[in-house]
């Protein structure tokens, strides 16, 4: 498959009526890989570079949650309502097994979709995820996952929603730009990732996809990230590599390895030097080890 080859863009209606979206590109023959992406993204949450999915041969499937894109929002969902979805889509496809990626606010979904279709995953890998932290560590994130983190924890919902309609509106207009002023005091890692052409060529382009149908499903997740989780990391019996860097602002690392102590397969490895969004340009080795596990 060539790496200029462009996704299909897809949808379909799943058991409650609501319109599930993602995009599909590869051979259809190929490896399957499920993508999820972090928070907020969507359906385009693509590298502008694909080399490496097509030097591996892989079918990849890049997913959408509720409220972002082209998705329906399901107003209080958690994380096992999109396990459910993404076994909806597999069943479309007709794939019985998939490789599964993703990182930031997508762990949970990945980890529910281990724990309750345990069947459909061959092995999966997490970057930089999002894991329950305590109350001391939040200080240790970057200012906006601080604030939205305090007070989706009070129950604060219309205060979630204000701060991040603030970002919203920004990121609509100027979505580099806005990014970048959320992420200034990121570590230097980060800031070098987000100075990259390509980069930003995907991320703008999923950022404004993500939010452009509204609010509420940004909204919906940071409720769900920082309230009480329907994952239980002890019922996953998937093989689970997740990589975390030690300067992470987005998640402490400390939540990190704590949740992935209590995998029974969860291997832990730890980056210094590098931040939330290292693993960008180290596409093609993270994805020879997922595939190692098969």
């Amino acid at each position: 498959m060539d790496a200029a080859t462009q996704p299909l863009d897809v949808s379909m209606t799943v058991r409650d009526g609501r319109t599930v979206a993602w995009t599909d590109w590869g051979d259809p023959d190929g490896i399957p890989l499920l993508r999820v992406p972090g928070t907020p993204g969507c359906r385009w949450s693509l590298r502008a570079d694909r080399t490496p999915w097509a030097e591996r041969g892989l079918r990849v499937v890049t997913t959408e949650r509720p409220g972002f894109g082209a998705s329906t929002r399901l107003p209080g969902r958690r994380f096992r309502e999109h396990a459910d979805d993404l076994a909806e889509v597999l069943d479309h496809l007709g794939l019985d097994r998939v490789y599964l990626t993703g990182g930031s606010g997508s762990a949970p979904h990945e980890l529910a979709l281990c724990q309750y279709h345990p069947d459909r995953v061959v092995a999966a890998t997490v970057v930089a995820g999002i894991a329950p932290f305590e109350d001391d560590e939040i200080d240790s994130m970057i200012p906006v996952n601080a604030q939205v983190a305090r007070l989706a924890r009070a129950g604060r919902r219309d205060e979630v929603a204000a701060v991040m309609a603030v970002h919203r509106d920004a990121m609509l207009a100027d979505p580099l730009g806005a990014f970048a002023g959320i992420m200034d005091s990121a570590p230097p890692e980060d800031l070098a990732v987000m100075s990259d052409p390509l980069w930003q060529e995907g991320f703008a382009t999923a950022l404004v996809e993500a939010l452009r149908a509204g609010l509420d499903g940004w909204v919906d997740e940071g409720m769900a990230l920082d309230g009480s989780w329907d994952v239980d990391p002890a019922a996953v019996p998937t093989s689970i590599t997740w990589y975390h860097a030690v300067e992470d602002r987005n998640c402490p690392v400390e939540a990190a390895r704590r949740l992935v102590a209590q995998l029974p397969r969860g291997r832990f490895v730890q980056w210094s030097s590098a931040g939330h969004l290292t693993a960008y340009h180290l596409e093609g080795e993270l994805l020879d080890e997922l595939l190692a596990r098969g």
